[in-house]
Order: C-alpha cells, then sequence, then structure tokens
C-alpha cells in the first residue's frame, strides 16, 4: 500500500473531493484525521472508512481558525508522534463568490474570496510544517482549480484566489523542500460527480444562459477526452502524490485538466 502506516490529516473532509482523498489515502493504509465544520458528516465517513477495513477519525475543525487547526494538529502528534500528510480540500460556497462581472461587483465579495481561500491553506499548511520540520519530512497538499491560470468569466475572486494558492505552494516548497517536506497542488477543471461543480454552474446559469447539461458539455469539450475527470481519479492522483513514489514532485501544481490547458 502506497500510505501505509502514514498519519493524512485531511481539511475539507466532508465535500466530495475531501471525501475522495480521505477514501483513497485510507485506502492505501494511511490513519486519516477527518476534519470539517459540520461534525455529523464526518462521524458517517470516518464509519464508513472503518467499515471498509481502513483507519479514519473525525474532529470539528474550522480551517480557517488558527487556534482550532493548532490544538487538533498537537492532539493528532500526541496520539500517534507523527504528521506525514496535510491535504486541503477547504471549498468556500460558491453562491457568496460567483455569479456577478467584476465591473459589477463588491470589494468585500471580491476579496472574500481571496482571504478565505489564503487564509486556510497558510494557516494549514504553516501548522503542518512545523510538525513536520522535527522529522524532516512530510507531504503538504491542496486543490486548486483551472481558474488560477485561464480567464474565466463571472467567477469574481475565485480565479486570483487560485492562483495564490499555487503561488503559495511554490513559495512553500522553496524553503520546506530542503527540510524533506514537499508541497504539491492539484488543478482538476470540473470533475464529473462534485457538488463543487454544480454550486459553480447555479450562481452563472441566469447570466450564461446554459443550462446544466450544456454546461457539462462545454467543460468536456474542452478536454482531449471528450469527459470530465472523475472523483476517483482525483484521489488516485492525490494519493500517489501523497506517497514516497512521488518522492521528487515538489513546488508544483499537477495539471489534471485533461487536456485543456497545456503546460
Amino acid at each position: 500500500m502506497l500510505l501505509e502506516n502514514k498519519i493524512a490529516v485531511v481539511y475539507g473532509a466532508a465535500g466530495s473531493i475531501g471525501e475522495t482523498v480521505s477514501r483513497a489515502f485510507a485506502r492505501e493504509g494511511a490513519h486519516v484525521f477527518l476534519t470539517g465544520n459540520t461534525l455529523a458528516p464526518l462521524e458517517a465517513l470516518a464509519a464508513s472508512i472503518t467499515d471498509a477495513g481502513g483507519r479514519a477519525e473525525a474532529a470539528q475543525v474550522d480551517a480557517l481558525d488558527e487556534a482550532a487547526i493548532e490544538a487538533h494538529l498537537q492532539g493528532v502528534i500526541e496520539r500517534t508522534g507523527q504528521l506525514d500528510v496535510s491535504f486541503n480540500a477547504v471549498a468556500i460556497p460558491d453562491a457568496l463568490l460567483v455569479g456577478e462581472y467584476l465591473v459589477n461587483l463588491e470589494l468585500d465579495r471580491y476579496l472574500r474570496a481571496i482571504d478565505s481561500y489564503a487564509t486556510t491553506y497558510f494557516l494549514t499548511a504553516r501548522h503542518a510544517a512545523r510538525q513536520m520540520l522535527p522529522n524532516q519530512s512530510g507531504v503538504i497538499m491542496t486543490v486548486g482549480a483551472l481558474h488560477s491560470r485561464i480567464g474565466v468569466p463571472l467567477v469574481g475572486g475565485y480565479g486570483p484566489a487560485q492562483a495564490l494558492k499555487e503561488s503559495l505552494t511554490r513559495s512553500l516548497s522553496a524553503e520546506l523542500a530542503p527540510h524533506g517536506i514537499r508541497v504539491v497542488g492539484l488543478r482538476p477543471q470540473g470533475i464529473d460527480g462534485s457538488s463543487t461543480i454544480r454550486e459553480a454552474f447555479e450562481p452563472r446559469s441566469a447570466k450564461t444562459g446554459l443550462t446544466w447539461p450544456q454546461f457539462q458539455e462545454v467543460i468536456a469539450a474542452r478536454t482531449h477526452t471528450r469527459r470530465m475527470m472523475t472523483l476517483d481519479e482525483v484521489g488516485n492522483v492525490a494519493a500517489f502524490m501523497a506517497s514516497d513514489l512521488a518522492g521528487g514532485v515538489t513546488g508544483t501544481t499537477i495539471n489534471l485538466t485533461m487536456g485543456s490547458m497545456d503546460d
């Protein structure tokens, strides 16, 4: 198994991407600590992973609250003695961020995306690094979006926020990789079956005039495969990138756009 005896913390584990990554980590042997704002779905996920033969525990942690992040990680270290993987899959509800043209967008709404995504990734990464440094080992990961690299209308500050995360990934790696800590991002484009793609569509549908099937087709048509990536495919890549087999990869964001964007 790729992650046997590894300790992984997943932020935003109740979301569709966070859940899939958590299951992939557990399937590959990691003991996964699931965190999020609402405990009930995390406990249900932990029970499902355990029933499947994995190891998972749930805790309510606000990934925008520095004290909560620090306290939870300290508890993980006290119990296990290590932290091997930190994965940030936190998502801010799209209805709060997207669906308005930039010329009509209020500053507070524009900055909400940038502030929220920058804050959660910075805090979770920084505190993970502090726990990983004594062992000179670990992987810090996050998931972003194609909006970081191309212009997309009606997404407000979401695109700049994802670009900021990619920049932070590079900066963190420049400082941490010499100490054995890798920092890697994932950049998908519209994941089939995820809750986030539907949430991204609905606030923009009135202005674009696209139906849900048309919106899906627009995304799929950009890819070389003429389909969207699945959640399981994202989870599989995440598990590999978190493993020692990807030991040569750091300071970069993995292109999962299936050809929609050339690197």
